[in-house]
């Protein structure tokens, strides 16, 4: 992998959403941010496995164009207006990772 693809950020977010009617506010609020970090949805939604471990109903994965950007992202004004709309209507867990570059199996 190049170094840029190591050096992208990524959200990786479990969701439960209790009002999803209310929770299209958030996801209204959080399209402008999201845009100007460069994020790209790589998984949202859709169906899963739970293999190991706890579980929320929804799952999140976003990239961006650097660790950088993802956590200015989070940490815009804009963002954390967002997620004004979003707490009492969803739990979320997210964590903020760095992309990886290095050697991958049987390569």
């Amino acid at each position: 992998m190049s170094e840029s693809k190591a050096s992208k950020g990524y959200w990786i977010a479990r969701v439960d959403v209790s009002d999803p009617e209310q929770y299209k506010a958030y996801v209204a609020a959080n399209a402008e941010p999201l845009a100007a970090h460069g994020a790209r949805f790589l998984v949202r939604g859709g169906r899963f496995d739970n293999p190991e471990g706890s579980s929320r109903a929804r799952n999140v994965v976003i990239e961006f164009p650097s660790y950088q950007a993802a956590v200015d992202c989070w940490a815009s004004p804009g963002y954390q207006a967002a997620i004004k709309l979003r707490t009492a209507v969803s739990v979320v867990d997210m964590v903020i990772v760095e992309g990886y570059g290095g050697p991958q199996p049987g390569g």
